[in-house]
C-alpha cells in the first residue's frame, strides 16, 4: 500500500515515525510519501518538506504567515493528487490536516487521523467535519474516548505512544545529579521568548548545572546567542539527549506540551512554561476560556499537579521560588505520587503497533 503521511512539529515527527517503522513490519511492501521532521526522512526516505519550513506557532503567528501556509497546503493537495496514495495518515497538527482532510474526502482519499484535534480545549463545532471526512480516529489520551462518545462519534483509544518511546523504567530512588534540564520548545518564536526567562535563574544556582536540550530541528549553534555572556559558565546545551538528561536531572523547566508529558513519564520534577505574543494569549483565553490547565500533565489528572508559570508569571522571582519547592525532598516526593497517578491512568502500550494494525485492517476489510 501507499501511504501519505503529514506531521507538523518534532512530537508529530517522532510518533509517527514510530507508526511507520510498525506499518513496516506489518506491511513489507508499504510506500510513503511524508511531510515532517529528521525521523520521518529517515523511515521514508521520501520527505516534501520540513515542518521547520511550515510550522507556526501562536494565532498571531499563523495570521501573519497565512500567506505562506496557505501556499503549502496548495503544494499539499497537489502532491497527494499525483502520489495516488491508498491512506492518509494525519499525526496531530489539526490546523494543517483538517483543511487537508476535508479537501481529501472529496476527491475520494481514506483519512486516518492519528492523535486527534483537541475538541476538548477549542472548536467542539469541528466534529461535524470530522464525522464526514475522517475514516478512522485514534486518541491517545484517556479521556478522549468517552468525550467522543458523548459527542456521538466512535474513536479508537490506543494509548499514549510515549510510554513505548519511554520503555526504560525510571526508579523513583535515580541517584539525580546537581542538573537542571531546560526545555525550550522547538520553534524559533517560542525559544526565544521562553529560553530567556529559564536562564536568568541560573546565577542563582551556581552549584547547579543547567543543560539546554536542543531541538531535534535545531543544532547547538541556534542557541549559543543566548548564552554568549560570561553569566551563562554554568549552562551548556547538547543535542540528541533530551531522555538522558531528564532521566539525570534534580529538576525541569519545560516549555507546554509533548515535553511536560515525558517529564512526567520520567519522573523528573518539572515547571511548566510557557509564553507567547500579546495578541496569540488574548485569543487564546478568550477561546480556551473553559480549559483550567494548559499543560499534559494536569489537564490528564484534572488538577495542578505541576506548576504552571505563563507569559507575565514566567519570571525569574516566580522560577526561583518554584525550582525551591521542586528541588525540596517534600516537593519532589509530593510530584513523584502525581506522576505515579498519570502513568496509572495512561497504562496502555504498544500504541503505534494498535494503530499501524488498525490502519491496514481497515484497507483489507475494505477491498474483501
Amino acid at each position: 500500500m501507499r501511504y501519505y503521511i503529514i506531521a507538523g512539529e518534532a512530537s508529530g515527527d517522532l510518533h509517527g515515525s514510530n507508526l511507520v517503522k510498525e506499518i513496516k513490519k506489518l506491511d513489507p511492501n508499504s510506500k510513503f510519501r511524508c511531510w515532517g521532521g529528521d525521523l520521518l526522512k529517515e523511515q521514508s526516505n521520501n520527505l516534501v518538506k520540513h515542518y521547520k519550513n511550515y510550522s507556526y506557532m501562536g494565532f498571531y503567528e499563523v495570521f501573519m504567515n497565512l500567506g505562506k501556509i496557505l501556499n503549502n497546503i496548495s503544494i499539499c493537495k497537489k502532491d497527494i493528487l499525483e502520489y495516488k496514495p491508498d491512506a492518509i495518515i494525519y499525526v496531530d497538527f489539526p490546523g494543517f490536516n483538517m483543511r487537508i482532510a476535508k479537501w481529501a474526502k472529496s476527491k475520494n482519499f481514506v483519512n486516518h487521523f492519528y492523535i486527534s484535534p483537541q475538541l476538548w480545549a477549542w472548536k467542539e463545532n469541528r466534529i461535524k467535519t470530522i464525522r464526514k471526512v475522517i475514516d478512522q480516529m485514534f486518541v491517545i489520551l484517556p479521556f478522549e474516548k468517552e468525550y467522543y462518545k458523548k459527542l456521538k462519534y466512535d474513536v479508537i483509544y490506543v494509548g499514549h505512544p510515549l510510554l513505548d518511546v519511554l520503555k526504560k523504567n525510571v526508579k523513583e530512588n535515580l541517584n539525580r545529579k546537581k542538573l537542571i534540564a531546560l526545555l525550550p520548545g522547538s520553534r524559533d518564536q517560542e525559544i526565544s521568548k521562553i529560553l530567556p526567562e529559564m536562564l536568568s535563574v541560573t546565577k542563582y544556582f551556581k552549584n547547579y548545572q543547567f543543560i539546554i536540550c536542543a531541538a531535534p530541528s535545531k543544532n547547538k549553534s541556534f542557541y549559543k546567542k543566548f548564552i554568549a555572556s560570561s553569566d551563562y559558565e554554568n549552562v551548556d546545551i547538547v543535542e540528541d539527549q533530551t531522555y538522558n538528561i531528564l532521566e539525570r536531572s534534580s529538576a525541569a523547566l519545560v516549555t507546554s506540551g509533548t515535553a511536560t508529558l515525558e517529564a512526567a513519564l520520567i519522573k523528573t520534577p518539572q515547571i511548566v512554561c510557557y509564553k507567547s505574543s500579546w495578541i496569540s494569549i488574548l485569543i487564546g483565553k478568550f477561546l480556551l476560556r473553559n480549559l483550567k490547565f494548559i499543560s499534559l500533565v494536569n489537564l490528564i489528572l484534572n488538577k495542578g499537579a505541576v506548576k504552571e508559570l505563563i507569559q507575565n508569571d514566567l519570571n525569574t522571582k516566580n522560577i526561583l521560588e518554584e525550582l525551591e519547592i521542586i528541588l525540596s525532598e517534600d516537593g519532589k516526593n509530593t510530584m513523584i505520587k502525581y506522576y505515579n497517578e498519570l502513568e496509572n491512568l495512561l497504562n496502555k502500550k504498544g500504541a503505534s503497533r494498535e494503530t499501524a494494525k488498525k490502519i491496514i485492517n481497515y484497507h483489507l476489510e475494505s477491498n474483501s
